[in-house]
């Protein structure tokens, strides 16, 4: 698919507009603007049944993108199932063509390795370029995602709307907090992820994620042993 087509000056002008709406009018906005040409990810992740619960309130046959990395802990896999079924999800699971045993075999326990180089290579194999195949098989026009400002230094520089790898990007609870996140979990009888009762703020893979302790300075120290907080899905 020819991704230029969707390459567009306009996310800067719908911004302003944007920003006057609660989550929930930000989505209706972009129903209406792109109807099935609408995505959101997820990670299945501890805040995840938020914007999942918030889209398919509004658009209920919302595509929904589910990058399997082979890796993730079995409480993961488990809470996609639940939420699957409790909000009747039209689910796409994204994965690499390399297996994990064949990635292993060919670089190594990339997570081990202790540098940055090697958790990126890790993240573009089973992360970044199944995601990008997930966009264009399902020839997606804007793109919806669960990012908060608060998370990383990097996601408190996005805008509500913009762009990334030549598709509309939208983030309907930017402005949100942990607190507000939770608070919509409870008075919206939402399951929180399994992992969280354990202290996980924030959980991807079973090698690369931790519980919170008292000295961590950000909940995103507890991801990727501390080196990096993305991990590229979410940047350009």
């Amino acid at each position: 698919m020819d991704e230029s087509r969707w390459k567009s000056t306009e996310p800067a002008g719908w911004a302003e507009g944007v920003a006057r709406r609660d989550a929930t009018g930000v989505l209706e906005w972009a129903s209406e603007r792109f109807g099935d040409g609408l995505a959101v990810s997820t990670s299945f992740g501890i805040h995840s049944a938020a914007i999942l619960h918030l889209v398919t309130a509004v658009r209920a046959d919302t595509k929904v993108i589910w990058v399997d990395t082979g890796y993730l802990p079995t409480e993961t896999y488990r809470y996609a199932d639940e939420l699957t079924q409790q909000l009747g999800l039209d689910l796409h699971v994204a994965q690499s063509p390399l297996s994990p045993a064949r990635m292993e075999a060919s670089y190594g326990k990339l997570w081990e390795k202790g540098d940055v180089a090697s958790l990126d290579l890790y993240d573009r194999i089973r992360k970044v370029e199944p995601m990008k195949n997930a966009l264009a098989e399902l020839d997606v026009r804007a793109w919806i995602a669960g990012l908060r400002a608060e998370q990383t230094d990097h996601r408190r520089s996005l805008p509500a709307v913009g762009t990334q790898w030549g598709r509309t990007k939208i983030l309907p609870i930017l402005g949100w907090s942990s607190e507000q996140v939770h608070d919509y979990l409870r008075h919206n009888n939402l399951p929180f992820h399994p992992l969280h009762e354990q202290g996980y703020t924030t959980v991807g893979d079973w090698h690369s994620s931790r519980p919170a302790n008292a000295t961590d300075g950000h909940e995103r120290e507890t991801r990727f042993g501390g080196l990096k907080q993305e991990c590229g899905l979410h940047l350009p």
